[in-house]
């Protein structure tokens, strides 16, 4: 391939050298962001058998324009890219969109490239931990892959300025109602003041440290999601918790630590009590020896 990229670009460099060691054909999702254009250009640049695709939400005015601009920037690459439309469901609007989002993508079948760095591993263990529940994303779960974990969000915007590419910002990642943005733009840089020195690194290691306890242990036990009580009742407390948050989430419930624990105590401690409100407006109860999430109506729930 003809170089598209400057002699010198020591930002793009990083984020080639983060992909060399993936090899599978895979779907990029593009979003037209710096972090999934400077995946799709290293994808181009190290010969990586990859296809872009990019979903629209719909949600925001122009967002087909958007997505077709997106589309455009990977094919003067030479890559494949289309664009495919989704419907977003109700209750969460980011939980949703995420859904959507990699139902539309994990349908083609081979894995999925996503361009989370370490800055956006750092931000989830922090919004966990909040929560009651650290967390770290694997840089692999399922078909799901995430290159970039190693390298820091400076390299994707460094590289798209390096290559000359003019980056979609989603509005929704500048807006403080959400509390990813207010941990990007608040709180991380205040803990490195603090810290006198960049917090991400730290961070980032202690979530990647968290993924590979929990590859361990869903290697080890079973995670998968269920809402039998009596089933629950004989797993381990830490494994317990584990396929609770994983069946929370799967209904697209943010996962918080106090309603985790009124959740539990609804399978270990059962003596009748009422539906535990969780995220969303919505409540758990137990019934028939299984738990079930309603909806929210005026005066209770459904």
């Amino acid at each position: 391939m003809e170089p598209f990229w400057p002699r010198r670009s020591p930002h793009f460099l990083a984020c080639r050298r983060a992909l060399r060691p993936f090899d599978d054909p895979a779907i990029i999702g593009l979003s037209g962001g710096p972090d999934s254009l400077a995946l799709a250009a290293a994808a181009a640049a190290e010969n990586k058998d990859v296809r872009c695709v990019v979903v629209d939400h719909g949600l925001q005015d122009g967002s087909a324009e958007v997505a077709e601009r997106a589309a455009q920037a990977v094919e003067a690459f030479g890559l494949e890219a289309e664009v495919v439309r989704v419907e977003v469901g109700e209750g969460n609007l980011e939980a949703a969109a995420r859904s959507a989002r990699y139902e539309a993508l994990l349908a083609y079948g081979a894995d999925v490239w996503v361009g989370h760095t370490a800055d956006d591993q750092a931000e989830t263990l922090l919004l966990g931990a909040l929560r009651g529940n650290p967390s770290g994303m694997a840089p692999r779960n399922g078909r799901v892959v995430r290159p970039f974990l190693g390298i820091r969000r400076a390299d994707t915007v460094g590289a798209c300025e390096e290559l000359g590419l003019d980056p979609w910002h989603d509005p929704m990642n500048a807006d403080p109602a959400f509390r990813r943005v207010g941990m990007r733009n608040q709180v991380l840089p205040l803990l490195s003041e603090l810290l006198g020195g960049d917090a991400v690194p730290a961070l980032a290691a202690t979530a990647d440290r968290i993924a590979a306890d929990q590859a361990l242990i869903a290697s080890l036990a079973d995670l998968a999601p269920t809402t039998s009580c009596a089933e629950l009742a004989e797993d381990a407390g830490p494994i317990r918790r584990r396929r609770l948050a994983a069946w929370l989430l799967e209904e697209g419930v943010p996962v918080q630590g106090d309603q985790l624990d009124a959740v539990e105590a609804l399978v270990v401690d059962w003596h009748g009590q009422g539906p535990v409100a969780v995220a969303g407006g919505r409540a758990v109860v137990r019934k028939g020896g299984r738990l079930a999430i309603l909806g929210e109506i005026q005066g209770g729930y459904k």
